[in-house]
Parts: C-alpha cells; sequence; structure tokens
C-alpha cells in the first residue's frame, strides 16, 4: 500500500471509492487484485474499528458473496471462524407461547454440499480488511481523511488534504447518508418502520447444531443466529430482537437479569439454559432506495444506493453484490466511467435490489402484526411453501445469493 508522501503530489489512479466500510473495503480490494490502481478515502480512523466494543453486529453473509471476498482476500484473513449456515427455521408465533407447528425449514442438504452461508463477526470484516489494505500494493489508502470531488466528461479530480488524484470513476461506498448521492442530486426514497434492533450475544446448554432461526413476532421478526464457539463458551449465538422503537429501548436498559427471562420467552427453550454474553447494541431500522445508481463519472453501491429491512439479512449481501456485478463488468474495460458502462452497472442492480427491498418490507408489514386472520393465512402459506420442493429450492438458492 503507498504510504502518505509528504509533500503535495499529483497522483493517477482509475478508480476512487469513498467509505471503506465492508461493502467499499471489499470492493477497493477486488478491484485492485484485478490489477486496477485505486484510492480508497474514508473519513474515520479504522484501526479502533477493530475493538470488540465498536460494533456488536454479526452478518449473515450469503455463499453467493464468498467469491468476491475471496477476489479481496478477506475470506482467509477472517481472525475469528465464521460459522457455517447448514439450516434455516422460519417460525410465526406470539410473545410467551410455543411457535405454530405449521413452519418453514430450508435445509443446504437439499441444494448440494454447501452451506447457505456464515455467519460473521462485523469486527472480524474489518480486522481483516485493515490487514489487507496494508498489503496490497495496488491501493492507496487515506482515513482518516475527507475527499473532495468534482466530476467532468472525461473523469473526476479527488482532493485528499493536499493532493490530488486524477480518476476515470468515483464510487460512492459512504453509507445510508451519503454525501456524494446528495451532491449529485439522486432522489432518495426512506421507509421508516419505528422498530429497532437490540442485539446480544448468548451462551447456551444445546448446540445450536448450524441451524439460525426467524422467529416472527408480533413486535417484529427476533433471529437467533449461530456463531463459532469459544473455550468460555462452546455453544454461542447472536440474537436480534427486533421491536418497536419503545419497546426495544426499555429492554436495552434492563439488567441482565431483567433481560433474560425476556430472551427465554421468545426462545421457547430452543437451546435450553441461556446467559447473556458481553455488550448489546442498538441500531434504529429504515429502508431506503435512490432514484437511480448513477451519474456523471458516479456510481453508487451498497447503503448509498438502498438500505433494506433486516429479515433474513440480506443488508450487506445486497451490498457485496454490488461489488461482485461491478468487478464483473468492469473487467477488460478501459474507462469505468463512460456512460455505457454505468447504465450496464444500474441495469444489472437496481431491479434486483428494489425487488428485495419490497419484498422485505412487504414481509415485516405482513408478519408484524397479530391478527388472527393474516396470522392463520401465513401460516398456512409458511407450511404451504414447506411442502413444495421447487419453490422452497428457489427461496434457498435466494438466500445462497445465487
Amino acid at each position: 500500500m503507498e504510504q502518505l508522501d509528504q509533500q503535495p503530489v499529483n497522483h493517477d489512479c482509475e478508480i476512487a471509492i469513498v467509505g471503506a466500510g465492508p461493502v467499499g473495503g471489499t470492493l477497493a480490494l477486488a478491484l485492485a487484485a484485478t490489477g486496477r490502481k485505486i484510492l480508497l478515502v474514508d473519513k474515520a480512523d479504522l484501526a479502533p474499528m477493530e475493538d470488540p466494543a465498536f460494533d456488536g453486529r454479526t452478518y449473515a453473509i450469503a455463499a453467493g458473496c464468498k467469491p468476491v471476498m475471496d477476489l479481496a482476500g478477506i475470506f482467509d484473513e477472517l481472525p475469528y471462524a465464521p460459522c457455517p449456515i447448514r439450516d434455516i427455521d422460519v417460525t410465526d408465533g406470539k410473545l410467551g407461547r410455543p411457535p405454530s407447528p405449521l413452519k418453514l425449514n430450508f435445509s443446504s442438504k437439499d441444494v448440494g454440499d454447501d452451506a447457505f452461508g456464515w455467519i460473521i463477526e462485523a469486527r472480524s470484516i474489518r480486522v481483516a480488511m485493515n490487514r489487507r489494505f496494508r498489503d496490497e500494493p495496488n491501493l492507496v489508502l487515506r482515513a482518516p481523511a475527507s475527499a473532495r470531488v468534482t466530476r467532468d466528461d472525461d473523469g473526476a479530480t479527488v482532493t485528499v488534504g493536499d493532493e490530488v488524484f486524477r480518476v476515470k470513476l468515483v464510487v460512492a461506498a459512504e453509507g445510508r447518508r451519503s454525501a456524494l448521492r446528495e451532491e449529485a442530486g439522486i432522489p432518495l426514497t426512506r421507509l421508516l418502520y419505528h422498530q429497532t434492533a437490540l442485539i446480544v450475544s448468548i451462551a447456551h446448554e444445546k448446540p445450536h447444531n448450524n441451524v439460525a432461526l426467524e422467529h416472527f413476532l408480533p413486535g417484529g421478526p427476533f433471529a437467533v443466529l449461530p456463531m463459532t464457539g469459544t473455550p468460555e463458551h462452546p455453544n454461542l449465538s447472536a440474537v436480534v430482537f427486533t421491536e418497536k422503537d419503545e419497546v426495544a429501548k426499555r429492554l436495552y436498559e434492563y439488567t441482565a437479569s431483567e433481560l433474560k427471562p425476556e430472551l427465554e420467552k421468545r426462545m421457547n427453550n430452543r437451546l435450553g439454559g441461556i446467559e447473556l454474553v458481553g455488550l448489546r447494541w442498538l441500531y434504529p431500522l429504515s429502508a431506503q432506495f435512490a432514484a437511480r445508481y448513477y451519474d456523471k463519472r458516479l456510481l453508487l453501491v451498497g447503503d448509498a444506493a438502498h438500505g433494506v429491512h433486516p429479515i433474513a439479512g440480506q443488508g450487506l449481501n445486497l451490498g457485496y453484490l454490488d461489488a461482485t456485478a461491478l468487478v464483473e463488468i468492469l473487467e477488460g474495460v478501459a474507462d469505468p466511467g463512460a456512460p455505457e458502462v454505468l447504465k450496464r452497472y444500474q441495469a444489472a442492480r437496481r431491479g434486483v435490489n428494489l425487488a428485495m427491498l419490497m419484498g422485505m418490507d412487504t414481509l415485516d408489514r405482513l408478519f408484524s402484526t397479530n391478527n388472527a386472520v393474516i396470522r392463520l393465512a401465513r401460516d398456512i402459506g409458511l407450511a404451504a411453501v414447506n411442502r413444495m420442493p421447487r419453490l422452497k429450492k428457489k427461496f434457498m438458492m435466494q438466500a445462497m445469493g445465487h
């Protein structure tokens, strides 16, 4: 990786990526691995993000996203072993009651030998990316730093402090509040759920057997995600409550002894006795989508382009698939910022992402209700899909990112 120069200097890179989160960082490394010279800029200092207290999220990474992580050299650098997802249980119920017997089960054995994906800690991805940033010769990293971008017909000028970079394409990967998207005047539609996710980790008596649970409750989905155990806690899972804002905030303030019975009411002794482990986090939930994914010499990826409800954990997967598509589209392309290239990227990704967003929105609104008629209809629907092998396989392939 090129080091910061002492004197102002003009640089030539092909592509500038603004935002070194999981999507932007992975995309930068993947493109650099193909031989392109990449500038990566982020306002934040990346090293403190490796601290366990910085981000408590775990990601369900679909199998179809692994190739771009491999190209970026990230997957094999993960410091904490990913936990494969072999089965997914989808259940419905009421708080404190056993789940409905009408449920849906997905088994990876029905579509081959591979896992659906892996549960990976957010900090594990950060540690792996930071290691790769130091080792990649085609990557110029500036962080913490701010980028000033001016775009013209032939390319873009990116100013970082006293340095000036000339590039052919700028990629906005700064997340949901993308400044580059706003500067380009790209309209954004937001969907508010008035729900908040509470994330905790639990140690439990019974092994999870690599099964992920998505349990729908009137307040929102309740997910239990299998994690790789530790010597201290051999059976370990991440739990994601989705509740109305005020309920989630109240649960967050509970002591461990107060929160434990709330977990038990939702888990129905699925994993035996439980113990809360580590810190907890709150994340307000919403969805959004950009009216278009490009402007002159500019592309949007990841949350800068779209943000979905976390049902089924597809948010980061969509961003990784954005990166996958862009790497493939740019293969052998002399001018990565040419209008026809930008249009190809939008055609490849916007429709797919919008369909996923609407699907997740519909699921949340359908399942986050206590209406008896709707509950019966959705339970029958789950059981019906469970008896349709072809439809189940289609859903499973989607879950794997294929």
